[in-house]
């Protein structure tokens, strides 16, 4: 499989996005979750594909744009849809189903057909869990980043606590991660984008 490069990607971003601001957010983000992936890697020693993993951090949220309407707005009702949205994104422009899944299988630390029956979540009934090392990474990642108006880093903490409204196995999900790949180095990120840590 030829993994797109980045030139490729940010000009697939620049094709989707609605706005220059829309553009803006939702790559800002995407690299700013390949940077923290990137220094995961680089700590934690992990045998995964690094050009798969940037792929999948630079693609993870193009379904974003899909949320937009035409006077610039999102969807914010509907913002969990993201992740299929971009799914749907990638394989309309002929990606292949190991790329596309990094859209639909990256929110939270997964949510199974379960998650979505129980909580009525706008998503078709299905599982959208990280099964590769690669998904998985890209997920963790995205963890430590929010596209909140303004836009910040959360640490683990924050994160593992946030989690805990939806179940002790969300928490204890996140752990297995932390675990598995370590914990990010945020604060030179933060600081150097000008986004609070929390």
């Amino acid at each position: 499989m030829d993994v797109p490069t980045v030139d490729e990607i940010r000009a697939l971003h620049a094709r989707h996005a609605p706005t220059r601001e829309a553009l803006e957010l939702v790559l800002t983000h995407c690299e700013i979750v390949w940077k923290i992936a990137q220094g995961l890697i680089g700590s934690s020693g992990h045998d995964v594909d690094a050009d798969l993993v940037r792929a999948g951090c630079l693609l993870h949220d193009i379904g974003v744009y899909r949320l937009y309407d035409g006077a610039g707005r999102i969807d914010e009702a509907n913002y969990l849809r993201h992740g299929v949205l971009g799914h749907e994104l990638l394989a309309a422009e002929g990606f292949p189903e190991v790329l596309c899944r990094f859209c639909s299988h990256h929110t939270g630390v997964g949510l199974t057909k379960e998650d979505v029956v129980r909580r009525r979540l706008p998503l078709p009934p299905a599982d959208y869990l990280a099964v590769t090392p690669e998904e998985r990474l890209v997920m963790y990642a995205d963890s430590f980043h929010s596209k909140t108006t303004p836009p910040k880093f959360i640490g683990v903490a924050t994160y593992a606590s946030y989690l805990e409204r939806f179940g002790t196995e969300k928490v204890a999900a996140f752990r297995r991660l932390c675990d598995a790949f370590g914990e990010p180095d945020l604060e030179g990120l933060a600081a150097f984008h000008g986004h609070a840590l929390i």
